[in-house]
């Protein structure tokens, strides 16, 4: 989904510009998920195991996604109605919610304003 809104709103990837961090599941060790990543140029890096410091962004997403969406919206009538909503969920945690570690923008517009500002041409003046 990175990839894909990334290339939808004109901002492809540069090969290693991109990191898939997660927790050492075996979901994530895998040789199949290793093999995806190095063929979209995306470096894996695996937290450290029983290592509570190095999950805890995560685990506080989850636990954010949890409480505002899974638990409040119960009873799910089937597994596709909760796909939908987490991806409506994710859309809007990424493209609309203002998140104040970053100045009260949403992350898109955030990395946006990153990407702007590191390729404007730098004007030098000569005498």
């Amino acid at each position: 989904m990175a990839l894909w809104q990334r290339d939808r709103e004109g901002c492809p990837h540069t090969p290693r510009q991109l990191i898939h961090r997660c927790d050492a599941g075996s979901q994530y060790t895998s040789f199949k998920l290793a093999e995806h990543l190095a063929a979209d140029g995306i470096a894996a890096s695996v937290g450290s195991v029983a290592d509570a410091y190095d999950n805890a962004l995560m685990e506080s997403t989850i636990g954010l996604y949890a409480t505002e969406l899974i638990k409040s919206q119960r009873p799910w009538r089937s597994l596709s109605q909760v796909e939908l909503a987490a991806a409506e969920w994710v859309d809007r945690y990424n493209h609309r919610r203002l998140h104040g570690g970053i100045g009260h923008v949403p992350p898109v517009e955030y990395e946006a304003n990153h990407y702007m500002e590191s390729t404007k041409p730098q004007v030098t003046i000569t005498i």
